[in-house]
């Protein structure tokens, strides 16, 4: 009966994983319309095949190496074939890839419009492999940083990857483009800030809803378990922080533009969901309703802020915001675990955000620099005036309305 009753629970977790990976994975579809959506219509082709580019390639290397970076165990050598103590390991394999792949796709928005395809590609290939599993083993694994200190030690926690995954990825994205540059014609002649409006509020606003469903696998899939009644309490209250915190970044966002600009705007409201739901990702376990709701306004306060400062006082061209969405409010998201969980400090989260940032802004740096000096990353002058879609990809998304 006892072997049965394990049997039963091992099964219902491995299920409940596969699950939660796969709404996970479903957030790639979320990525692509976003971003889709925020560009110039003769560029849509070419973020498209970014996108499912990317999470092929990120999908193969974790295999290859990064997973064996992340956890141990040599995923080509030993396989993943083996039962786990709880769940199946190809059921952990799977939700931990979807999570890389995610990173990078954050990636993608910020170096929208102006970036050769296959540079981008190889960027992903070192990113996946490497440098993400790194911090990832940091952090997540719990090994100690170049033998160092452990950041667990310092009283660090990261339920879902506010740090790990999100502001990992901005910090790849704010690398990249501080190396390519601006857009041609965002800025003029005086240094001033020119709108460039997307293509497809529609297909951004699906996106967005898509991602707001994915992100229910990503912080429920978390909890690691729903087998039990303690579990299956802890990822319903997951699930419920998750959906408060979107809400609280939309409305937080939406009230503000308004204040400040006199209109609403969309865009705006879009990242401020998104901004919600990268806040509560630290810590959705431990907090309220209600104080989930706060976190993820105020996410949604700084999102405006941070989009418009970056913007016109650092002329840091982000076509979808994904920095200030994914950085910014990473940085927020795990300073706030602190709020409602004792057991970590805010001095452990600084040490964790800034070993994530440091280690991934700098080697993706190099990685960068090293690209531009062999393959170059940015399309030409007149390609970029033309659109990517045909430089890059040989087809437009939308033909016959572009001519």
């Amino acid at each position: 009966m006892e072997n049965t009753l394990i049997e039963m629970q091992f099964a219902l977790d491995t299920f409940y994983f596969l699950v939660m990976g796969a709404l996970v994975m479903w957030m790639a579809a979320g990525f692509s319309m976003l971003e889709a959506g925020l560009v110039r219509s003769k560029n849509t082709a070419e973020i498209l095949t970014k996108n499912i580019g990317l999470f092929a390639i990120a999908c193969t290397m974790y295999m290859v190496v990064g997973y064996d970076i992340m956890y141990g165990g040599g995923i080509l050598l030993d396989g993943i074939s083996g039962t786990g103590d709880k769940y199946s390991n190809a059921a952990d394999f799977y939700f931990q890839v979807v999570f890389v792949a995610t990173a990078m796709s954050i990636v993608s928005g910020a170096v929208a419009e102006r970036m050769k395809l296959f540079a981008f590609f190889a960027f992903v290939v070192v990113f996946t492999a490497v440098i993400y599993p790194m911090e990832g083993a940091w952090t997540w694994n719990g090994d100690a940083v170049f033998g160092l200190f452990k950041l667990a030690d310092l009283g660090f926690a990261d339920f879902a990857g506010s740090g790990i995954v999100h502001m990992a990825g901005a910090a790849a994205a704010l690398a990249g483009v501080l190396v390519l540059g601006a857009r041609k014609g965002k800025y003029d002649a005086q240094g001033n800030s020119r709108a460039i409006p997307g293509a497809n509020m529609p297909m951004a606003t699906l996106g967005t809803f898509i991602l707001w469903m994915g992100w229910f696998g990503f912080n429920g899939g978390s909890v690691l378990a729903m087998a039990s009644k303690e579990s299956a309490n802890a990822v319903a209250m997951v699930f419920l922080n998750t959906n408060a915190a979107a809400a609280g970044g939309v409305i937080a966002a939406l009230l503000l533009v308004k204040l400040l600009w006199g209109k609403a705007d969309l865009t705006m409201a879009l990242n401020g969901a998104l901004a919600g739901l990268v806040a509560i990702t630290a810590g959705p376990d431990t907090p309220g309703a209600l104080e989930a709701t706060l976190i993820g306004a105020v996410g949604g306060i700084l999102v405006v802020f941070s989009i418009n400062a970056l913007d016109k006082v650092f002329k840091i061209d982000d076509p979808v915001g994904a920095i200030s969405v994914h950085g910014v409010v990473g940085l927020w998201g795990l300073l706030a675990v602190p709020l409602t969980n004792s057991s970590v400090s805010f001095s452990g989260q600084l040490a964790g955000a800034g070993t994530i940032f440091i280690w991934v802004f700098g080697t993706s740096m190099v990685l960068w620099l090293v690209l531009k000096a062999v393959m170059g990353i940015r399309v030409s002058e007149e390609e970029e005036f033309s659109g990517v879609d045909i430089s890059e990809c040989g087809l437009e998304a939308y033909p016959e309305f572009t001519k």
